[in-house]
């Protein structure tokens, strides 16, 4: 019995898409001298900054030890106060408050507004928890800060993250709004206004001033420095990391992003937001009415090693101009902390969605108009790991009809081999003369080698396009299926006493299954094409390619998704067992060989009509042929 065998249209597929999958993998990697000139470009600019702040802080030390443990200060005290840090001294005059952190808990957050620079001290949402049950924090221990450096019009340069704001919490309707007031008098002051609505992750967020019009220097634009340490959530930090990015929306909903792997930085105008997404949660910064321009922004990588327990995964910062209006500031945003959630992001009518790594061009839109309304429609009555069985199948019947094209083709070059073999014979000792009469039988047969390759391309989008929906679905975020516990993560029976190189330190069962499937299947179906694949000269020895790749393809599955979403694995062990059995059936009850090979009979009885490139090819051979000939008469004369 004749040995099943593979079709080349699937070599030539997997290899695009392992060229993809290492693409993706490997793309932006710095070299060894750029990541060195990024950390002392780096570590200078944190040496400045510390500079800069510690000449800030020798300004307010002063007054913050008589505000320390006096209530009362006297004249000479104020007179110093207003001697270091002027008209912004009647704020470190104030009654010192006996609570550092002011709390505010809404449906979705527990909130801690620093009384020190006003901003977001501790961001934790609610109805999150991370893959050791800790409660989901996107800001603690300080791994956030939010400033602004302004001028004084007695040439001062002073930081807001330097001085006490005043909090009060009033209502607004449901709303509750908290105010953070750096004042200069009674009446006076620098405002951080946050206001949080009900069941949203979106705060309001607006930065104004009041009476400032002579106290600011104009001159010189307000700088805010915005940074923030990702909080490490998931089980694997190199896979979160891997989708831990900064990115951005500018020039009318362009849509940028940061270095994946090694350290960036951008200096971009016209921007809308920004996020520092950090895989499954993200902090956006939106603007509103008006874009923000000069925005310096950059991402470090603080992942060195992945052996090492690393509490965070990248640091991001953001610095960006304020222009005054009329000597005043007035300047609204969205501050978005909440999961990296398609459906919740759209929501907002900003283009946030955007900021997930969905694929660039065709596989965006598949997975945008495809997979994620399919897979949102099914896990709605359906468990999600059966829900990704039920569109596993869908999509393969979808694609089952690629499938028969690249059997038949398979099954019509079976059918020739041995007139194929007999003319290779008859002209063994003439190669040219072997391929011209190859490349005429299969045209007047209607069959071709290649003529499957187009059917089979048309799988690699939907194999990317799969590639990205699986790590980004929240939906799938701690949701369980047999043994795995988490189908947006590896799903780990073993865990290994030592860290193996690529692979790690784990071993997952779900891509152990998807490489046993991968490699039958292509067992079944290898043997035909090597059989049927004649080795010529000048061209790659395909049978022993193909011999290869039975098991470079499963090994690549078990190395590379060792870390990957389970989901995925799950996917494509049930995708590939659907595809021996439907490889089987179509073999067994749909294609006849007796059939098809009547049928190639018919077709070499019909005038072959030529194309253009047909015919070229017939004739640049021909013109080959006779040169050839032409030398041999000249060497017998």
């Amino acid at each position: 019995m004749e040995e099943k065998k593979f079709d080349v249209k699937s070599i030539i597929g997997f290899v695009l898409i392992f060229g993809i999958l290492l693409y993706v993998m490997y793309q932006n990697q710095p070299t060894p001298e750029e990541l060195e000139a990024q950390k002392q470009a780096e570590q200078a600019q944190a040496e400045a900054e510390n500079n800069q702040s510690k000449q800030n802080a020798d300004l307010v030390t002063t007054a913050s030890d008589y505000t320390e443990n006096t209530q009362v200060l006297d004249s000479t005290q104020k007179a110093a106060l207003q001697n270091k840090v002027g008209a912004f001294a009647y704020a470190l005059t104030l009654p010192k408050s006996s609570e550092q952190y002011t709390t505010v808990t809404t449906d979705v957050f527990e909130l801690k507004f620093n009384r020190k620079g006003g901003h977001l001290a501790e961001v934790k949402l609610r109805n999150f928890v991370d893959y050791d049950s800790v409660p989901v924090y996107m800001v603690k221990d300080q791994n956030s800060a939010f400033n602004l450096t302004f001028g004084t019009s007695d040439n001062r340069t002073l930081n807001t993250q330097d001085f006490p704001f005043e909090p009060t919490v009033t209502k607004n309707g449901e709303n509750t709004v908290v105010s953070m007031k750096l004042k200069v008098s009674a009446s006076d002051f620098l405002e951080y206004r946050y206001e949080l609505k009900p069941n949203d992750y979106m705060i309001d967020f607006s930065i104004r001033s009041q009476g400032l019009n002579g106290v600011f220097n104009t001159s010189q634009p307000i700088a805010i420095d915005w940074k923030q340490k990702t909080i490490r959530h998931s089980k694997s930090i190199s896979y979160e990391n891997r989708y831990t990015r900064l990115t951005y929306m500018h020039d009318d909903g362009k849509v940028d992003k940061l270095s994946q792997g090694g350290d960036d930085d951008e200096t971009v105008s016209d921007v809308d937001w920004i996020s520092y997404r950090q895989h499954f949660f993200s902090t956006i910064l939106a603007a509103e009415n008006a874009t923000l321009d000069n925005v310096a922004m950059t991402s470090l990588n603080l992942v060195e090693d992945e052996e090492i327990d690393t509490l965070y995964t990248k640091l991001y910062t953001a610095k960006m101009p304020l222009a005054y209006n009329g000597g005043e500031l007035n300047k609204n945003f969205g501050l978005y902390y909440g999961p990296t959630d398609s459906k919740t992001l759209k929501q907002y009518d900003k283009g946030l969605e955007k900021s997930i790594p969905f694929g660039w061009g065709i596989f965006g839109w598949i997975n945008k108009m495809l997979f994620i309304p399919l897979f949102n429609f099914l896990s709605g009555f359906l468990p999600y790991g059966i829900a990704i069985i039920v569109m596993t199948v869908l999509v393969k019947i979808l694609l089952s009809f690629v499938q028969y094209k690249q059997f038949l083709s398979q099954a019509k070059m079976k059918i020739l081999k041995p007139e194929l073999d007999a003319v290779r014979e008859k002209y063994k000792d003439n190669k040219l003369k072997a391929q011209q009469e190859t490349m005429a039988i299969q045209s007047r047969a209607g069959a071709s080698p290649l003529s499957g390759c187009l059917p089979g391309l048309m799988q690699i989008p939907v194999f990317y396009a799969l590639f990205m929906f699986f790590p980004t679905a929240f939906a799938l975020r701690q949701k369980s299926f047999l043994w795995a516990d988490d189908l947006s993560s590896f799903d780990s029976v073993l865990d290994l006493p030592f860290r193996i190189p690529l692979y790690g330190d784990h071993v997952s069962l779900f891509p152990i299954l998807a490489a046993i499937a991968i490699f039958f299947y292509m067992r079944m179906t290898t043997g035909q094409q090597m059989a049927n694949q004649p080795t010529q000269e000048g061209m790659p020895d395909m049978a022993k390619m193909m011999k290869y790749m039975i098991y470079f393809s499963p090994l690549m599955m078990l190395v590379f998704f060792n870390n990957y979403a389970s989901g995925l694995s799950l996917y494509y062990f049930i995708s590939n067992s659907i595809s021996i059995g439907i490889m089987l059936v179509i073999k067994n009850y749909i294609i006849d060989e007796d059939k098809v090979l009547a049928k190639i009979e018919v077709n070499k009885t019909k005038p072959k009509k030529q194309s253009k490139f047909q015919k070229k090819m017939a004739e640049m051979m021909e013109q080959a042929e006779q040169q050839k000939q032409a030398q041999q008469r000249g060497r017998k004369k």
